[in-house]
């Protein structure tokens, strides 16, 4: 009996995964105008707001995953004391090793630099992030409750509701020892 596998998994509602040709690279300074227009689209704006503090997208360094000159992803950090904060992670698409690709730069960034801890803040409705970084070996760390509610008054694009129709309200913070 002769079975033909090509079909067994053809539903219509599953996308096929397809083998992605990628390469990684730091951020360059003629960089900082496509970064700064994918902030705006990505983040609602060029401002980040993190713990009472304001940053912009100029100046950060970071790194891109790319295919064939396309962004596919984006991720951006800040290195104060012996601490690096993870600023933003961005990929296009999901289920790829893209995040992966780029968290793993940043990490092995900060562990050259010599650098103790690598930690982010991420709002209490992202559940995607939270389930990504713990999976990768981060740990929470601190919870501050309000501190959305906060920051939207320096930074009004933040939205009200987010992913799942949760409140966005608090801000968690997790860390990774290197």
């Amino acid at each position: 009996m002769h079975i033909d596998s090509t079909n067994i998994y053809a539903f219509p509602y599953f996308e096929e995964k397809r083998m992605l040709n990628t390469s990684i690279r730091k951020l360059t300074p003629e960089d900082a105008p496509w970064v700064h227009v994918f902030w705006i689209e990505h983040w609602g704006s060029d401002l980040m707001v993190v713990h009472g503090q304001t940053f912009t997208s100029s100046g950060l360094p970071g790194f891109v995953v790319e295919e064939n000159g396309q962004v596919l992803g984006l991720a951006t950090y800040r290195i104060e004391n012996d601490e690096c904060e993870l600023m933003s992670i961005d990929s296009l698409i999901e289920g790829q090793g893209i995040g992966s690709q780029l968290l793993e730069a940043v990490i092995a960034t900060a562990r050259q630099a010599g650098l103790r801890r690598l930690y982010l803040s991420t709002s209490n409705d992202n559940m995607n992030a939270m389930r990504f970084y713990q999976k990768r070996g981060f740990r929470f760390c601190a919870l501050r409750p309000g501190a959305v509610t906060e920051t939207r008054r320096l930074k009004p694009a933040i939205p009200l509701v987010g992913f799942n129709s949760i409140p966005i309200r608090d801000e968690l913070e997790l860390e990774l020892f290197l």
